[in-house]
């Protein structure tokens, strides 16, 4: 499959249309650059690996991915080692390639965004920032090992019970269990690690205090009534002021990164080798 894949000519095209583009800059400019080959049994090997790894061959956009990753390690380590930083170290290539990023890194980490820097971040990437909405609940549960068939009718009962009388005495109604019969304020995420998915998206369509049910868990059938809802929002810059100042950097790294590499690469000639054949003409 693999080698029917690396055949179609479709991947021929991207290799050689690649090849001429990069022959083509080289004609255009008179500078002295080095030549970057990526070999038909490199792109082989990084295909196959892919392979193993997701169980289906690469597509194109992902096979191209793989090859630029490469050129990209490539041009970094070979400018990681211009600057001597393999210097008594006997790491292998990834590690130079890390160091060359890091450079990046830590320059982002020095910078300190001005007060409109951080304010035109935050509100471009408000949903980011966005407070998950929380709420509160009480609940009874019902165990469908001990009541089987009966599970289901007898929820119905109890809610009725609880809809005539909201206050009842809970611990009369329901099965023991360890689970809390009332939770405090909490997020759908956390709600969602304790009784599941299905759980916490009825309990965001429950109405504010009425009991409804029954409601199905990973654990078996409750009865439910929430108590209390804090609806998601958007924080004030002050209130996450540390970390909209993270991300903000984070961006500026990549963005430095993607500069200074794209400043790199031109002084690099990269020529893709045609997987058409071992010694086609390029």
């Amino acid at each position: 499959m693999l080698k029917r894949f690396l055949k179609e000519p479709l991947v021929h095209f991207l290799a050689l249309a690649l090849a001429i583009f990069a022959g083509y800059s080289l004609a255009g400019t008179g500078e002295k650059r080095e030549i970057i080959i990526v070999t038909a049994p490199k792109i082989e090997q990084m295909a196959t690996l892919f392979t193993k790894t997701w169980q289906r061959p690469p597509s194109v956009d992902e096979l191209k991915g793989l090859i630029d990753d490469h050129v990209k390690e490539e041009v970094l380590v070979r400018q990681a080692l211009a600057l001597g930083l393999d210097e008594d170290d006997a790491v292998v290539r990834r590690r130079l390639r890390q160091k060359m990023e890091f450079l990046d890194t830590a320059d982002a980490e020095a910078l300190e965004p001005t007060d409109a820097e951080l304010a035109t971040y935050f509100v471009s990437n408000a949903d980011a920032f966005k407070i998950e909405g929380m709420l509160a609940f009480e609940q009874v549960f019902l165990n469908p090992q001990r009541r089987g068939d009966r599970a289901e009718q007898d929820a119905g009962s109890i809610l009725q019970a609880l809809l005539s009388d909201p206050d009842a005495d809970r611990s009369l109604l329901g099965d023991a269990t360890l689970l809390p019969p009332q939770l405090a304020l909490s997020d759908s995420v956390s709600i969602t690690q304790t009784f599941g998915t299905d759980f916490a998206k009825a309990l965001d369509r429950a109405p504010l205090g009425q009991w409804i049910g029954p409601v199905v868990s990973s654990f078996g059938l409750h009865v439910v009534r929430v108590t209390e809802r804090v609806p998601d929002r958007t924080p004030s810059l002050g209130e996450v002021r540390g970390a909209v100042a993270r991300e903000w950097r984070n961006a500026r790294r990549k963005e430095l990164e993607d500069q200074r590499f794209a400043e790199l690469l031109k002084g690099y000639t990269v020529i893709i080798d045609s997987l058409a054949g071992k010694g086609a003409d390029r």
